[in-house]
């Protein structure tokens, strides 16, 4: 048996905070606070003046594997996930091949076995090829360990076509996911259209190209009735149109990507390649009303939208460089920095992180009620470190944060029980 002594428990789904001790034997949660009757302790981790929480679920992570093993392998990237406390992975379906077999679903999954550093949940295409016109076997997909459908940011243009696929979904209660994106109004668009554009030269992307799919968007969700969830919002008015439809009795959700809490379009004044990014980053406007949405759970959910990249694919002009962030190891502390800054409190951001999108997904984690598998994060939020190319675990170093100090340190992590992280 494990006892993990003397931390700081805080389990936002069953509103624990408190110091105390957990027990863990045979991959799962046996005790709070007091030792089992004839128990045999094995392991000891002293947690003092750190926070044990249930393992962060991240809700899109780009891991590259298969088709883009130059830039990142599951090996990679689930040991970049150990490292950051995060013990559940959610692939989107833009693989090579996308994931639109078994055979893919499947693959992906065992490899996340075989590396045993975190879980590895594959979301389904929701056409074949992402290309918008056939219906992918979602059923199949399911069976095989898909936990939710998406066609990415590929533009499903047939509103038709769109809903048939939302029906479907429906009948057999799959979660959509929708990355809202009209790619007829992104064009060759590369960053947010304003100011900050027309001073650079640069071909901007209207939000526009962001709200009016959302707006059809939710106009077929509620035709189909299907649970759907909004990944990695940009804009704040697309979150003002999500909250309308859910005060409006609409099952559906959103999360926001981790950087786009902290930056502008301002930040890319420099031609700094690292703020490439899609969605692109938005307004001070946009970014004061995404944050206003998390105070005011609006945005449900947190996570990384990592996106992992060799380096050559960030050393060209700006326009030309590939979008995306390197975001696992970053996500946590970035994230004690909104605490820091009184927007949230602590148990908010661990709920964000953990059992919201657990309840989004539906799936058995981001709690450690007795009796629940021992997926456990352990770090010190008062730890500094510096984000550089060593420290950084996974194989993308293309984060806009190399050079900065940080606080917040994952110390252990755990996987069903299993001690997969230790600083």
């Amino acid at each position: 048996m494990i006892k993990i002594k003397n931390g700081h428990l805080i389990d936002p789904a069953n509103q624990i905070d408190t110091v105390t001790d957990l027990y863990i034997e045979h991959g799962k949660v046996v005790a709070i606070g007091h030792m089992p009757a004839q128990a045999a302790i094995t392991q000891t981790i002293d947690a003092s003046n750190q926070i044990v929480c249930p393992g962060i679920v991240d809700l899109s992570a780009h891991i590259r594997e298969p088709g883009f093993t130059h830039k990142a392998t599951i090996a990679s990237e689930t040991a970049a996930a150990a490292a950051a406390g995060i013990t559940t992975l959610i692939c989107p379906p833009t693989t090579k091949p996308v994931i639109d077999s078994t055979a893919v679903a499947e693959l992906i999954q065992d490899r996340a076995k075989a590396a045993a550093k975190a879980k590895v949940l594959p979301v389904g295409a929701l056409t074949l090829e992402l290309k918008g016109q056939k219906l992918a076997p979602m059923a199949a997909l399911h069976q095989s360990g898909c936990i939710a459908f998406s066609n990415s940011r590929a533009t499903i243009s047939d509103s038709q076509a769109l809903l048939r696929c939302l029906e479907y979904a429906a009948t057999h209660d799959f979660l959509v996911i929708f990355n809202p994106q009209d790619n007829s109004l992104v064009a060759n668009g590369v960053m947010h259209e304003g100011a900050t554009s027309s001073d650079m030269g640069l071909v901007g992307i209207p939000e526009s190209a962001e709200t009016v799919e959302v707006a059809r968007a939710l106009i077929l969700i509620e035709q189909a009735g299907v649970r759907a969830h909004f990944g990695q919002l940009s804009c704040e008015r697309s979150i003002s149109l999500i909250t309308i439809a859910r005060n409006n009795g609409l099952k559906v959700t959103a999360d926001v990507a981790m950087h786009h809490l902290f930056f502008t379009d301002e930040n890319t004044r420099g031609f700094n390649s690292m703020f490439h990014v899609q969605p692109p980053l938005r307004s001070q406007l946009d970014r004061a009303g995404l944050l206003n949405a998390l105070v005011t759970d609006g945005i449900q959910a947190i996570c990384s939208d990592h996106q992992p990249h060799e380096a050559v694919a960030k050393q060209a002009p700006f326009a030309a460089t590939e979008a995306g962030i390197s975001g696992l190891e970053t996500l946590l502390p970035l994230g004690l920095q909104l605490v820091e800054q009184g927007l949230i409190d602590l148990p908010q951001l661990i709920e964000k992180l953990t059992s919201a999108p657990a309840k989004i997904l539906n799936i058995a984690a981001g709690s450690l009620s007795v009796g629940d598998r021992a997926d456990i994060t352990i770090f010190d939020q008062h730890c500094s470190w510096l984000v550089d190319h060593n420290s950084l675990v996974s194989a993308g170093k293309n984060t806009p944060l190399i050079g900065s100090e940080l606080k917040g340190r994952v110390t252990h992590t755990l996987l069903d029980g299993n001690l997969v992280y230790c600083l």
